[in-house]
């Protein structure tokens, strides 16, 4: 396993964490911690996605990454 690997599981385990935690009720979907997960898991697998030059990803997660920041300030 390499690096991009690496930063790229921790990233989509994070998403993956929030969407469980969030479907089980065990965290609100309007909570701080859902977003705060979403971004930072969202970064990290565009970040990986980057590493590996495959851009549909780093789209796609680039996407994520702004729209759970858009949350968290609508949260406030």
């Amino acid at each position: 396993m390499n690096y991009s690997d690496l930063i790229g599981i921790i990233g989509v385990g994070l998403i993956l964490l929030a969407y469980f935690l969030n479907i089980f009720s065990l965290i609100p979907k309007e909570g701080r911690l859902f977003f705060l997960m979403n971004i930072i898991g969202a970064c990290l697998a565009c970040y990986a996605s980057v590493l590996i030059h495959y851009w549909p990803f780093v789209i796609l997660e680039g996407v994520w990454t702004v729209v759970s920041v858009i949350g968290l300030i609508r949260k406030f």
